[in-house]
């Protein structure tokens, strides 16, 4: 595995956000984590990254350890976390901040990762001297993955990379994310409150309630889950006749 999580907990003062928290992503795969909004899903990326420090447990990236390291030296490890949000450098220009996701790395080869960048996402190789702030929200989703990438990393965190985009541009998104797995063989852990989307595009999943896994498995399995498809599929209307709703509880409880 590239990455584990072996029972790790977060919290935010007095507050517990995840519990107990154990997932694997193997070298080469795309892992989501699906959650309503307040899961616990945000906190994970941050601990991994090391925006905030686990209380308890081990974060394993290619074996070694790396819980309560600073965010720097989880990112030269090979570490990009794209924040929900995107977070881009709204005064910086398209192109400057690209280069900005490669500062630590040697300058000869930072015009071969422009290229490939631009080549993923032809939408911003016309705005390379545009403000970031005038872009659209999916291009600056964009942008954010594309200065990830400049870093040149082993895996990509990525956190709701739909959020607050049209159907088409979240497929457009994700289909790139894809393409990036697939000719890069990118390891790639995104989180997601979108379950159609991601159980679309990934391998596996884990489903997070509450600040603890609840369910795990492939995205195939995940998808033909009763509970799957009626808590967050929005499927209720294909329930049985007869069938009391508000009496449904999910059979992970």
């Amino acid at each position: 595995m590239l990455l584990e999580l072996k029972n790790v907990e977060t919290y935010y003062g007095p507050i517990m956000a995840i519990r107990g928290v154990s997932l694997a992503v193997p070298e080469g795969r795309i892992v989501a984590v699906l959650g309503a909004n307040g899961a616990g899903k945000t906190t994970i990326l941050r601990t991994i990254s090391g925006v905030m420090d686990p209380q308890k447990g081990e974060i394993l990236f290619a074996g070694e350890d790396i819980a309560r390291r600073d965010p720097d030296a989880v990112m030269r490890l090979g570490l990009s976390h794209v924040p929900e949000g995107r977070e881009v450098f709204p005064f910086l220009s398209v192109n400057e901040n690209l280069r900005m996701g490669a500062y630590s790395r040697d300058r000869a080869r930072i015009a071969d990762d422009l290229e490939r960048v631009y080549d993923y996402f032809p939408a911003l190789a016309d705005r390379g001297s545009q403000q970031a702030s005038q872009l659209s929200g999916g291009e600056q989703q964009m942008l954010a993955i594309g200065r990830a990438l400049m870093a040149h990393p082993r895996m990509l965190l990525l956190d709701e990379p739909s959020l607050g985009l049209s159907p088409i541009l979240v497929h457009q998104i994700f289909e790139i994310i894809n393409r990036i797995n697939e000719e890069q063989g990118m390891t790639i852990l995104v989180v997601e409150q979108n379950a159609h989307v991601a159980l679309r595009h990934s391998h596996y999943g884990y489903v997070l309630e509450n600040g603890r896994v609840v369910m795990d498995d492939t995205c195939e399995k995940l998808e033909s889950s009763p509970d799957i498809q009626e808590f967050y599929l929005g499927m209720k209307d294909q329930m049985p006749r007869g069938v009391r709703r508000w009496k449904k509880r999910k059979t992970w409880r």
